[in-house]
């Protein structure tokens, strides 16, 4: 997928491009760094209209003490080499003064121990592995959840709404599909559930009519899917071909439309589970910022608002201290930022205090909806 960018007047001011003279006239440098190519395009597209629209909005209410912000993109593809190339570039190329990224724990992790060694502070709207933040990195934060909470909002529903007793687990051997994999895992484990099936895909295929053979064979009740749309759209839908009728159930990294059309169509994923955050499209706090996107023909769904507020957290900690990330790291672990999606206050570790995992269902419309 190539990459995508808003096609309005200020947003045009904003573009900047790794190694170009975009990011020497800027005021303020934020980078916006994720997979804005490659089969995980689609939510690099959401980081960057949603950091978009927050640098103009933010911009035109005065800026970051008077002066403007400047966004710098870094695209990693989710590949981790490639995701330390673009952390490198940003630093020493776009001298960046924060990092809204990366997407996949997999590039967020190597890509923050680069931020960590220069002193850059660095949010990830969507990166759950919880390992993220348990480095004792003092400029690393989360606007996400972890893939521990998240396990156990899954776990909890596949036992006590669905009421099932056999569960196979499937994940796509990333720090992330594997990592959620696991932890909704050892919560069914806790609970006295154990798995009928544990088994790894590679990201990148397609055909997964073999391990559908397998999964059939244990006949689960729920398959669990670790990972993200490219592998479970082809997924449920041959599993869907060859008669396993189990419930199926993912995370996060499936909450986008691509979702129907990796799968085939809204008949193979209607009905599919997964975890997310509360959809911030419905926070009122957001009514204004969401209004803007719509009139602009795009739909703020998935990671665009996690990345706008993100912006927003950079922008008031850097309000309040200057454009100093070890003072502003320090300033947003002892004080709440009003965000696009209400208000979010962070511990010592990075991580927000309250964690809104909740579980949503996709629709034959091929929509998702949350779960009363």
């Amino acid at each position: 997928m190539s990459m995508k960018f808003i096609r309005n007047p200020l947003s045009a001011l904003l573009i900047g491009c790794m190694g170009t003279a975009f990011s020497a006239h800027a005021d303020i440098v934020i980078g916006v760094a994720g997979p804005f190519s490659g089969p995980n395009a689609t939510y690099g597209d959401q980081y960057w209209r949603g950091a978009t629209q927050a640098a103009e909005d933010i911009n035109a209410a005065g800026g970051i003490k008077g002066e403007k912000i400047t966004l710098v993109q870094g695209d990693d593809a989710c590949e981790p080499k490639q995701a330390v190339a673009v952390a490198n570039r940003l630093v020493d190329q776009s001298h960046v003064a924060a990092v809204v990224g990366h997407f996949c724990s997999s590039s967020t992790m190597p890509a923050s121990e680069v931020y960590n060694d220069a002193g850059i502070i660095a949010i990830t709207p969507g990166s759950t592995n919880p390992q993220v933040t348990e480095r004792g990195m003092s400029e690393m934060f989360r606007m996400c959840g972890r893939d521990d909470q998240q396990g156990l909002v899954a776990s909890n529903f596949i036992i006590d709404k669905l009421k099932a007793k056999k569960v196979a687990i499937i994940h796509d051997k990333d720090t992330y599909g594997q990592g959620l994999a696991d932890a909704t895992k050892a919560e069914l484990n806790k609970r006295g559930v154990k798995e009928v099936l544990y088994e790894g895909l590679s990201r990148g295929e397609k055909d997964f009519n073999a391990l559908v053979t397998k999964i059939r064979s244990v006949n689960p009740d729920v398959v669990y899917f670790g990972g993200c749309h490219p592998e479970a759209g082809p997924l449920v839908r041959q599993m869907r071909e060859q008669g396993v009728k189990a419930e199926f159930f993912s995370g996060d990294c499936i909450v986008n439309e691509e979702m129907v059309t990796a799968a085939g169509g809204p008949q193979y994923t209607t009905g599919v589970l997964m975890t997310f955050g509360k959809d911030p499209r419905l926070i009122p706090e957001g009514k204004a910022v969401i209004a803007k996107f719509r009139a602009n023909k795009f739909e703020p769904e998935g990671y665009t608002l996690y990345s706008y507020a993100s912006v927003q957290a950079i922008a008031a900690a850097f309000n309040a201290v200057g454009p100093d990330s070890a003072k502003a790291s320090e300033w947003l672990k002892s004080h709440s930022v009003d965000t696009v999606m209400g208000k979010k206050e962070w511990d010592s570790k990075g991580d927000l205090k309250v964690s809104d995992y909740i579980v949503y269902k996709w629709d034959d419309k091929g929509k998702y909806q949350q779960l009363p």
